[in-house]
């Protein structure tokens, strides 16, 4: 396992479009200031492609009770 590479602001500044390009193949930065870190970069999770009806299912679970109410809702 490959270690993570880090930069100081400096270098991160000078350095963006590469460490970006760097992170869109998935790989991971740190940003540090004063040897401390300050800033992790990573890629986004793709989002899921919602183009037709069900396109979510099994990726979304909703409870048979879901919209069960307490016997007590509603009475102050």
């Amino acid at each position: 396992m490959e270690a993570v590479r880090q930069y100081n602001v400096h270098e991160a500044k000078t350095h963006l479009s590469r460490i970006l390009e760097q992170v869109a193949t998935g790989e991971e930065r740190v940003i540090f200031r004063s040897g401390d870190p300050v800033a992790e970069i990573m890629p986004l999770r793709t989002r899921a492609k919602r183009t037709e009806r069900g396109s979510l299912q099994e990726r979304i679970h909703i409870r048979k009770n879901f919209d069960d109410l307490p016997d007590d809702f509603g009475m102050l």
